[in-house]
């Protein structure tokens, strides 16, 4: 891809750095989707910088530090043209099945000064509480991660999966640039609270998954036949058995759309969350996830993508009739405290 054909840059929230309009989710490069070709994953993120994706997103958990590891020399390689974030918060044991939230002050510091190592930086550009203890209070969460930026640690802060209360009260210990929470056609919950509060503060709004895990490309059907063992989406509720085939249903204007433009069912659903930006009046940038290259070159020209007001008029519904919630245990989500 050529430099005229780079994606045009906006600021990530008020006072953050300078990003491409769409990111890459790096989670996939490590778990969780099956077995990994790293060179074409490596591949992938050259790919990226040359489109002009500048916003790299991994976390401390993915691969249990394995993703940190593997984007090192990357970022070595392209440290001035990236922004780099990462994420503390969620806590893992021997026992896969685990998953436990920490948000105290000591974790939080433990928490970076390992992601830096692993990273192989003196410096992270954004960084986000992964997920939100309830049991802590926000001014020591939020306390903690502001000292970060004071020595010189981190540069901007994050939050994910927060209520639009929990932001106005991070906010006010804090500046904060950006929010991460999954947002698609198929998982619109964001727009209760959190959405507008962004749009208040002028904090960014970075949607993961925007391509509901993958479902919304239309490749799925059934997580039973349709994915390999080891990959975490058989254990869904949206990719599992009625609920999939429900789902599967959904995307039918989604592929009409898609047809009559000759593009894909997943640069529909990317160019409706783009397009999310001009609806509700805040910088929106998209972490897609790919480890190929072809993917990460379709996935940036959706882009470029308007949809008019008859093709979101058909893409409307589909959020209120999807089948199962978006993960087992809602626990450590914001749609579990705001029910």
């Amino acid at each position: 891809m050529n430099e005229q054909a780079k994606i045009a840059r906006t600021e990530l929230g008020k006072g953050g750095p300078l990003v491409g309009v769409q990111g890459l989710g790096c989670m996939g490069m490590s778990e969780f989707y099956g077995d990994t070709d790293e060179a074409a994953a490596r591949e992938t993120l050259e790919a990226a910088v040359a489109a002009g994706v500048t916003l790299i997103d991994t976390a401390d958990v993915y691969g249990r530090g394995r993703n940190e590891e593997f984007l090192a020399p990357f970022v070595a390689a392209h440290r001035d043209g990236i922004t780099l974030a990462t994420k503390f918060g969620i806590e893992r044991a021997e026992d896969p099945a685990y998953r436990g939230v920490r948000n105290d002050r000591a974790y939080v510091r433990r928490a970076v000064e390992d992601s830096l190592r692993r990273l192989g930086v003196d410096v992270i550009d954004l960084y986000y509480m992964h997920r939100r203890d309830p049991a802590v209070p926000l001014a020591e969460s939020v306390g903690a991660m502001a000292e970060l930026v004071a020595e010189g640690k981190v540069r901007h802060l994050g939050l994910s999966e927060v209520t639009g209360a929990e932001l106005r009260e991070a906010y006010a210990v804090h500046p904060i640039a950006a929010l991460q929470s999954e947002w698609s056609l198929f998982s619109r919950d964001v727009e209760r609270s959190a959405v507008g509060a962004a749009a208040e503060l002028g904090v960014a709004f970075v949607p993961y998954s925007p391509l509901g895990r993958g479902f919304l490309t239309g490749a799925f059907a059934d997580a039973g036949t349709d994915l390999t063992e080891g990959d975490y989406r058989r254990h869904q509720p949206r990719f599992s058995g009625d609920n999939a085939r429900t789902n599967a249903a959904l995307l039918a204007p989604v592929r009409e759309i898609a047809a009559a433009r000759g593009a894909t069912p997943a640069q529909i659903a990317l160019a409706w969350v783009h397009q999310r930006s001009a609806v509700h009046g805040l910088t929106v940038v998209p972490i897609p996830g790919t480890r190929k290259p072809h993917r990460l070159a379709e996935n940036v020209a959706a882009a470029g993508i308007t949809l008019t007001d008859a093709e979101l008029a058909l893409l409307e519904p589909i959020a209120d009739r999807v089948a199962g919630d978006r993960y087992p245990d809602m626990t450590f989500t914001a749609v579990e405290r705001e029910a």
